[in-house]
């Protein structure tokens, strides 16, 4: 037990240039004080013990504003940055080394049975505020972009922006670090493109005026 919280400060200190100490990670990270949470209550839950696992887990999402279902499978070195507003549902599946922002869901489409969450594999980073849904899986060294909104399988080493999500890059990049200034804008370069053939057609239409007026003053 206390070799995983050891781990858990280590991945901190890796992950979080502002954690200055481990007294302030044990008392000033809800993202660590959410994951120490949900590992006691999937152990109980894991146990068959009723209803005691998820009090741990609302007593959790009181104090963090992080929500994990007791049934989530977490692997390790797992990190919540910030926390506010993460929400893991029950067959959610994370590998290790994953990295969650604040905002991020891993939630289902509906109310179906059985497997309803995403997979994650490993050394997965989830962007502020992305939606992952269904029963999906996310593969190893996936990066998702802020806001985004994935909903189809993603395949290893991709990076996924955009809503609905797209791939817009398949290269595995090194460190886990998720660039957002630097990510591709679908939506933007649609916009672009079709600013592009508007101007085409216009210059298109004004040539063809521009004939058919010379073509007239020589009738």
């Amino acid at each position: 037990m206390f070799r995983a919280i050891r781990e858990q400060i280590d991945t901190i200190f890796r992950e979080d240039p502002a954690a200055k100490s481990t007294l302030e990670i044990v008392l000033c990270y809800p993202g660590f004080h959410a994951i120490l949470f949900h590992r006691l209550a999937h152990k109980l839950h894991t146990a068959g013990i009723p209803l005691v696992p998820r009090i741990v887990s609302q007593i959790s999402r009181f104090l963090t504003g992080v929500e994990i279902h007791p049934g989530a499978r977490i692997g390790r070195r797992f990190f919540i940055d910030h926390g506010a507003g993460v929400v893991i549902g029950e067959t959610a599946e994370i590998g290790d080394d994953c990295l969650l922002y604040q905002g991020v869901t891993l939630g289902g489409t509906g109310n179906e049975k059985g497997k309803r969450h995403p997979t994650l594999g490993h050394r997965v980073v989830v962007g502020t505020g992305a939606k992952v849904l269904g029963s999906i899986r996310i593969g190893d060294d996936v990066k998702i972009g802020a806001g985004s909104v994935v909903v189809h399988p993603v395949p290893d080493g991709s990076t996924v922006v955009g809503i609905p999500g797209k791939v817009v890059r398949t290269r595995r990049e090194a460190g886990g670090l998720l660039e957002h200034g630097n990510l591709p804008d679908p939506e933007g370069q649609a916009i672009d493109e079709l600013k592009q053939r508007v101007a085409d057609l216009e210059n298109k239409l004004r040539n063809l005026a521009e004939r058919l007026e010379v073509e007239a003053r020589n009738l």
